[in-house]
């Protein structure tokens, strides 16, 4: 029976592992904001000497670009996040999906929040200060709020493939240990 030290420091251990990923996820999302607001081209509102604002059938095709960029970004992040919890934290047992799915849904708030920060800001507001003639650029966010999901799928995928199909540390040794053909011997 391990005694109560051995039982705190591999407890302090864990924990720390985890505060270390989970910091991991959020320094990764605020990064994936940056590229996120870097790689989004933003289509704009053009408006007529009347003030009313228009936009072409191809910027139209540009609004959910924003939202492919965020998978994107999720699906890469996302899977990296999942590798490596369950490479670092797979000794944890269950309670890893649990981690992993909350650090790659935190990790795609962040990138959100950050995208949305540093885009142009909210649209309507500008609309309203627009001059006539000029363009206002749509502001940078989630059209399909669903795209959040996205990011902890991305990264639960791996850690259950893992489980599921990778060697149980659990599985019973054999009683008798598997022969070799090197022995020479043959049961012709």
């Amino acid at each position: 029976m391990p005694d109560a030290s051995t039982e705190d420091a591999r407890t302090t251990q864990f924990t720390v592992r985890v505060v270390g990923y989970l910091a991991l996820a959020t320094g990764l999302g605020a990064v994936a904001g940056v590229l996120w607001w870097l790689w989004v081209t933003l289509p704009a509102y053009q408006l007529d000497s009347q003030g009313r604002a228009s936009v072409s059938e191809r910027d139209l095709t540009q609004f959910f670009a924003g939202d492919a960029w965020f998978c994107l970004l999720g699906l890469v992040i996302g899977v990296g996040l999942g590798v490596f919890g369950y490479r670092l934290l797979r000794d944890l047992g269950w309670p890893l999906v649990l981690v992993v799915v909350i650090a790659a849904a935190a990790a795609g708030l962040i990138c959100w929040g950050v995208g949305y920060r540093l885009g142009p800001g909210e649209f309507t507001p500008r609309l309203a200060h627009a001059d006539p003639g000029g363009s206002v650029p749509i502001a940078l966010t989630l059209r399909a709020k669903a795209a959040l999901l996205f990011w902890p799928l991305c990264a639960v995928t791996p850690v259950l493939l893992a489980s599921s199909l990778g060697k149980d540390s659990e599985d019973p040794m054999p009683l008798l240990p598997r022969r070799g053909s090197s022995s020479g011997t043959s049961l012709v």
